[in-house]
């Protein structure tokens, strides 16, 4: 049996952290949002200051359809996935991207597991300033994040095994663990 996590949350909260935590809990390969992202956003301004060109999350859809196509294709039947996605309550592309998640799995009779991470906005402005997120192309906005926390919600498309997690106070390991546990009792037999 197969097993897709997607683990949904803000920039900053630990996704990927947490998701190559729990990839060595449960055997599983990690991919995050950034694999489909930065081919793209390395084409554009070096410095990340101008803005985004309207359209351009179209062309990562694309990058991030290939690999689920590949993986549906290509991978073995008992292959356990991660993926990351920075989805918002409320807003369209979100939705899309969660739905092609959801398609892959269903296309390869995946076990599929929502995870909410959420995270206090204080520790989030905290995390999200660590300059060594800006070399893998990830916002270090403070005043950004500080306004996603007040303003949006974390993408909540309801699921029969979604989890919501708050990773405030807890280390990436601790959280991996509590994903894993999780997971175990979605899948058929506990196993």
């Amino acid at each position: 049996m197969s097993v897709f996590v997607l683990l949904l949350g803000f920039p900053g909260v630990g996704k990927l952290t947490i998701a190559k935590e729990l990839g060595s809990l449960i055997s599983a390969k990690v991919v995050d949002n950034h694999w489909f992202n930065n081919p793209i956003l390395r084409l554009l301004d070096e410095e990340g200051t101008a803005p985004l060109p309207k359209g351009i999350w179209e062309y990562t859809g694309r990058v991030r359809q290939a690999v689920l196509d590949a993986i549906t294709a290509y991978s073995g039947s008992s292959a356990n996935f991660i993926f990351t996605h920075a989805g918002v309550e409320g807003d369209e592309r979100s939705a899309r991207t969660y739905q092609q998640f959801f398609d892959a799995a269903g296309q390869r009779a995946a076990v599929f597991v929502p995870v909410r991470l959420l995270c206090a906005e204080e520790e989030l402005a905290r995390r999200v300033s660590s300059l060594a997120r800006r070399d893998h192309l990830k916002t270090t906005d403070v005043e950004t994040s500080r306004s996603r926390s007040q303003q949006a919600v974390v993408l909540n498309i309801p699921h029969q095994h979604a989890l919501t997690l708050d990773v405030t106070l807890t280390s990436p390991l601790e959280s991996a663990a509590a994903i894993r546990d999780h997971v175990v009792t979605c899948l058929p037999n506990g196993r």
